[in-house]
């Protein structure tokens, strides 16, 4: 349905909760601006001292306005865990359970663009999860999906292609299969990078050391061609891009530098903003955060120190009242973490949580036109506490460009 309603507009920035942490992949709820490191070895704070950010901010900053009208664009879908607009003005949309729906006009269709049967699995955190479109989608109808299915007596991940034409889509190619899985920890999220490239985060299914394993799939970001090729310039002449990862959720570029900016979760805590490079090693299971001093691990440029935020999907904003922030999805921590980078993207310079517990479990951010923001939340999972409506697309619109 078209529900475009208002919601309040007012967050409180910075306030600090230190809540009991949980082992589960999703964390708990947490505060806020956090240690950062420059990238390898020691980090520190994202003061620049050697302390958390300081609890008295500016109370005006506490009280402020957020710079956006907020609405619901729609009501009713099923633990959604990405959000693609195509060229045609179509959004698509994964639902978990292993659907593909469709928004057009924004308005939600009854019938799905696809369906997914066996072998598709879904249990725990797995399902139907990443989705991106072909850059020419508007020639090709190429979309490239993530999923858990059943392989033998296990659970494994794959990346499809599927093909779409007069409003269904079918599986054209498998491009990458036997990624591990789990009923846990199976990243998921599938980017298409500025060079064309498709990249792809993965879990370790509560198995750490396949992470600092080079030669598995799982705790790894993976990079391959639109047709599951490997590019000539990976690593390690695998899918392998970075390795040492536990369980990375969310996946984007700053289009100025091209760097290439990661969410992952820790293990109790500890949830981490990193920065990608090519063959880099980011420490899981031999360390975590940035309490170390061996240069052979890259450090994160933030992470939730004591709290946790469980953070999924993440989304560089090109325009609008946060133009040049990292803007990310928060689970546990049901919230919107707007991350401010140093000028040359290097640092994080401040977390400030916003949006806190006005939707509860948040899955993922994504830009539209005109500085808009998509929010998909997530509270029929199985973990989160359904509302009204649940679960939503939440539309946040500059508020000069709101009517």
């Amino acid at each position: 349905m078209n529900n475009r309603l208002s919601v309040p507009l007012y967050a409180s920035l910075l306030s600090v909760a230190l809540l009991t942490a949980c082992a589960s992949g999703d964390g708990s709820a947490g505060s806020q601006p956090m240690s950062q490191g420059a990238g390898g070895g020691q980090g520190q704070t994202a003061n620049g001292g050697t302390t958390s950010v300081e609890n008295n901010e500016n109370e005006a900053q506490e009280n402020a306005v957020i710079p956006y009208e907020t609405s619901v664009l729609v009501e009713g879908l099923n633990a959604p865990w990405e959000l693609v607009e195509v060229s045609d003005g179509r959004m698509f949309v994964t639902e978990r359970p292993g659907t593909i729906r469709v928004i057009e006009d924004g308005e939600l269709l009854s019938e799905p663009l696809i369906e997914f049967t066996a072998p598709f699995n879904e249990e725990g955190e797995g399902g139907l999860l990443g989705l991106a479109a072909d850059p020419e989608f508007e020639d090709n109808g190429y979309l490239y999906a993530y999923h858990s299915y059943i392989e033998g007596d296990n659970i494994a991940n794959r990346v499809l292609r599927l093909k779409v034409s007069d409003g269904t889509a079918v599986i054209d190619k498998e491009l990458l299969g036997d990624i591990p899985g789990g009923v846990n920890h199976n990243g998921g999220r599938i980017k298409i990078g500025p060079d064309n490239l498709l990249y792809i985060t993965t879990g370790e299914r509560y198995e750490p050391e396949l992470a600092q394993d080079q030669d598995n799939l799982g705790g790894k970001i993976l990079r391959i061609g639109l047709d599951g090729s490997i590019p000539a310039d990976n690593p390690w002449n695998s899918p392998v891009y970075s390795m040492g990862h536990r369980n990375a959720q969310g996946l984007t570029w700053n289009p100025d530098n091209g760097y290439l900016y990661a969410t992952e979760h820790g293990q109790r805590n500890l949830d981490e903003i990193n920065r990608i490079e090519a063959g880099a090693n980011y420490g899981w299971p031999e360390v975590e955060g940035d309490d170390h001093n061996n240069s052979e691990y890259q450090a994160p440029l933030a992470h939730s120190d004591n709290d946790t935020w469980a953070p999924s999907g993440v989304a560089y904003i090109e325009e609008g009242p946060w133009a040049g922030s990292l803007i990310a999805a928060n689970l546990r921590g049901e919230q919107l973490l707007k991350i401010t980078l140093s000028e040359d993207g290097t640092q994080v310079d401040q977390v400030e949580p916003v949006f806190e517990d006005e939707w509860g479990r948040i899955r993922n951010v994504t830009t539209g036109a005109d500085g808009q923001i998509y929010v998909l939340t997530n509270n029929r999972d199985g973990r989160g506490s359904p509302r009204d409506g649940d679960d939503k697309l939440i539309v946040l619109t500059p508020l000069d460009q709101a009517k």
